[in-house]
């Protein structure tokens, strides 16, 4: 009995590990759908131990980067592709390229050369000139130029089958890295597969084509193009023609021209929006005594941010003023001003909008991110055909460069509110005033303050820019030293913007909320 009642659970512990393994070994052939054998032992075998586990998949290694993307494994097919493109290009280079082609051509350039200096060496002896000594010099010399890269030349001939074994070497290299780690790869990405089964699994005849064609593809335009230079130009030079410019150049001048035209109304009155808060922001900072506005900003410093940064930004006033930028600072915190306040008026209102919105946020994404990746010079062009040239249009130009972050960090700000404690307000009975006011606004208010002070920081890069278009102040002095090459006044007028940026940061960013 005693016998009977130690042996009795074995059974059911072997039925439950073959219940296991069968089940893994149908999710394998789900997932592989070729071979499924093969790689469940292979499987098998990496699972069950911890190091790397040595096992060879032959059809990886012949194939390549067209398995390894067939199976979906993108980033190791791309990876493996470079490497097998760049070895082909070398024993194709080194068997059939014509390796001194580059040398054989600059010798023809000389040649001619020559030819002209032989001339002129025999007119001059017969003309007995006193210059029959420089031209001999002159000869000799090209003649030795051409002996010495005629030999370079016969080197890089001769060297066509170190290369070529060169690259027969990489080439192997690779298909055994390929060979070897294919199964250790696939089994990864199984795992991922069954946690989650959005995965492709199996090899889809969409990702097999896609896979032949963009390797062949790839491998034989290389090969084409490094290793018979000049032979194909297709490979260079990409199909065009001149009026296809010239005509869309056309059509986005009429279109411009257009919106001018018709918009005229429009845009004088966003100039003389614009223009009104910045004369207001002019005469306080500009205007008002400076002894009156050192006080506030260095009292607003110690509020915000603490005693300690209170005294830097003291120590910042009075560089500006004893180095004679007091004036332009101050137009440039006007100027600023303007564009950063614009900017969080228009963004926290429209990222609140958004935030409740996704495909309103999802159709201004776009928007946002060509205002943010645009070079600054490429959106002036349009700005000043719109609005002109002088400080409204820095403002707009500056406004569009730093006023995406708000939008963007108000959002995230909002999304990142727990959603069990808007729940609670709601089930308290707020009312969505109370909800936005006094739950959403405080917990997203870190987010919205990054989102503030990145406006800040970026309409401060644009100083300088904008100063391009008419815009005043401390980046007209760097520009200034730009186009003359004054290193001192540039250095000094850069580290008054720094000092700018450093102390809106430390009001903003301030240590006590």
């Amino acid at each position: 009995m005693t016998d009977m009642r130690l042996e009795a659970p074995a059974p059911l512990l072997s039925e439950d590990g073959g219940g296991d393994a069968a089940q893994r070994r149908e999710q394998i052939a789900q997932f592989v759908k070729t071979n499924s054998g093969y790689y469940a032992d292979q499987f098998e075998k990496i699972g069950s131990q911890a190091r790397f586990v040595w096992t060879f998949n032959v059809w990886a290694g012949l194939m390549g980067p067209i398995w390894y993307s067939a199976r979906g494994l993108w980033n190791w097919g791309l990876a493996f592709l470079i490497i097998e493109t760049f070895a082909f290009v070398q024993i194709v280079r080194g068997l059939f390229g014509d390796l001194a082609a580059a040398a054989w051509k600059r010798i023809a350039q000389i040649e001619g050369t020559l030819e002209l200096r032989k001339q002129q060496l025999t007119a001059a002896i017969e003309s007995n000139s006193d210059k029959v000594d420089v031209y001999k010099r002159t000869v000799e010399s090209l003649e030795n130029a051409i002996g010495g890269i005629r030999l370079e030349a016969r080197q890089l001939e001769e060297s066509g089958i170190y290369i070529a074994l060169g690259g027969f070497a990489l080439l192997v290299i690779v298909k055994i890295c390929q060979t070897v780690y294919a199964n250790k790869a696939l089994e990864r990405r199984f795992s991922e597969w069954l946690s989650d089964s959005s995965i492709p699994s199996g090899m889809p005849a969409k990702n097999i084509v896609l896979s032949v064609v963009f390797v062949c593809v790839i491998i034989v335009a290389t090969i084409l193009h490094y290793s018979f230079p000049g032979a194909y130009p297709l490979l260079m030079d990409f199909p065009t023609h001149a009026d296809i410019r010239l005509t869309t150049i056309k059509w986005v001048e009429n279109f411009f021209t257009f919106a001018v035209t018709s918009g005229e109304a429009l845009f004088d009155i966003i100039t003389h929006g614009i223009r009104l808060v910045l004369d207001g922001l002019e005469l306080v900072f500009v205007q008002t005594p400076w002894i009156v506005i050192a006080s506030f900003i260095i009292l607003l410093t110690g509020l915000s941010a603490g005693i300690r940064t209170a005294i830097y930004a003291a120590a910042f006033l009075c560089y500006m003023g004893l180095l004679g930028f007091w004036g332009k600072a101050m137009t440039t915190l006007a100027l600023l001003g303007t564009a950063a306040c614009l900017s969080i008026v228009i963004g926290i209102p429209l990222g609140m909008f958004c935030a409740r919105r996704p495909r309103f946020y999802a159709f201004i994404q776009p928007i946002m991110d060509f205002m943010q990746t645009m070079p600054a010079f490429v959106f002036m062009i349009p700005v000043i055909a719109f609005f002109g040239t002088g400080k409204p249009a820095a403002v707009v130009t500056t406004m569009i460069f730093g006023g995406t972050p708000v939008v963007r960090l108000t959002v995230l700000g909002l999304r990142g509110v727990p959603e069990h404690v808007r729940e609670a307000a709601i089930s308290f009975g707020a009312s969505k005033w109370y909800l936005l006011t006094r739950v959403d606004l405080p917990l997203a208010s870190p987010s919205i303050r990054a989102g503030i002070n990145q406006t800040i920081m970026l309409s401060l890069a644009m100083v300088v820019v904008a100063s391009l278009i008419g815009a005043k102040g401390l980046g007209e002095d760097v520009l200034e030293a730009l186009q003359y090459a004054n290193v001192g006044q540039g250095i000094l007028a850069g580290f008054s913007i720094l000092f700018c940026a450093m102390m809106l940061d430390r009001i903003v960013q301030g240590e006590r909320k």
